[in-house]
């Protein structure tokens, strides 16, 4: 019996189950998060975390200021614990917000203690293990056990943690009609992954593709770089993300016919987005658009732009998965790869 991924594929497509858990975790904690919110004035905040958390904590902050208007920022651990001083810590007015799936990254936890001790700041956290350290460091601790993971690349306690961040901004931002439309994604998710996955798999498998692009603006960069690191550690593939427009400047004279450039259309800014990708096939590359409606992956989902960005996720990771499969490496455990970073 083939064992190789299965841990990687059940985690990827239970994803939408995990959700529930997750929304209920925040309805559970509103109450604390809401104390926390109004606590003092605050003139920004920061997310951090290492690897996928990082580009987490990119797409947290896009999102959290669109929903909150409080200035927000996703830095490294690694930058926020060597260099703070340059990242503008504004003693007793800047909130912390930490996410890890283990909860033991040490630069993630350096971070964490330097802020406090440094800084005097208020600290939030996002974790999926409730025995960890990071889970009993912050003032709130939000714990998201049914994203914890056996496979080393994240993807459902990435998408998990997402959801997370995402209800954080609805209840920071008294926005409750928002936080009502998260009950509809673990079944829009559901359909999604069920819908996508022949296509994944063909576009997976197909090896004749030497580089893969992700392009994503505003929220959806940071998970653009997310579904790039997938790919990259995985199958161990030439991959990239770049913002859409920026990719016109440079970028593109990598394009070929063994191209694959997946693009996160926004409704919004969609003309300005899809005329990049019309450039980009126009140079013979394969194109995959994901979207609310009207593109290769379509959500239809009827929900706010802001509070549907999780749906992008699965497809990619699929992607990455069968890529990876069809290399002949194994997706639960990949290349010179650790699950947790320990530092001496």
């Amino acid at each position: 019996m083939e064992t190789r991924g299965i841990f990687t594929r059940e985690e990827i497509y239970s994803q939408p189950d995990s959700w529930i858990d997750g929304i209920e975790i925040l309805r559970k904690n509103t109450k604390a998060i809401q104390e926390f919110a109004q606590s003092e004035d605050i003139l920004q905040v920061i997310f951090t975390g290492c690897g996928s958390t990082y580009y987490l904590s990119c797409a947290a902050a896009a999102v959290f200021q669109e929903m909150t208007g409080i200035y927000s920022r996703g830095l490294p651990a690694s930058e926020l614990w060597l260099s703070p001083q340059i990242y503008h810590v504004l003693s007793g007015r800047t909130i912390l917000i930490a996410i890890s799936r283990s909860g033991e990254t040490t630069e993630t936890i350096n971070a964490c203690d330097a802020f406090r001790n440094k800084y005097g700041g208020r600290l939030m956290t996002f974790v999926c293990d409730p025995n960890s350290a990071l889970a009993k460091m912050g003032a709130v601790n939000l714990i998201f056990p049914s994203g914890m993971e056996k496979s080393i690349a994240q993807t459902r306690a990435f998408s998990t943690l997402y959801l997370g961040v995402v209800g954080l901004g609805a209840i920071w931002a008294g926005k409750a009609p928002w936080f009502d439309q998260l009950n509809s994604l673990p079944l829009i998710g559901r359909r999604i992954v069920d819908n996508c996955s022949s296509k994944a798999e063909f576009l997976g498998k197909n090896l004749e593709f030497d580089r893969v692009y992700f392009l994503g603006s505003a929220g959806r960069y940071g998970l653009a770089c997310e579904l790039n690191l997938k790919m990259k550690e995985m199958s161990l593939t030439h991959s990239d993300a770049f913002h859409f427009l920026e990719f016109r400047h440079g970028p593109k004279a990598m394009v070929n016919q063994n191209t694959l450039v997946v693009g996160l259309v926004s409704e919004i800014n969609t003309g300005h987005e899809m005329n990049v990708i019309l450039d980009i096939q126009d140079l013979g590359a394969k194109i995959v658009t994901i979207g609310e409606n009207n593109t290769d992956i379509s959500f239809n989902s009827g929900l706010e732009e802001v509070m549907r960005n999780i749906l992008y996720l699965p497809f990619g990771q699929m992607m990455a998965y069968e890529r990876s499969m069809a290399k002949g490496l194994n997706p639960d455990h990949p290349t010179n790869l650790d699950s947790v970073v320990k530092l001496p």
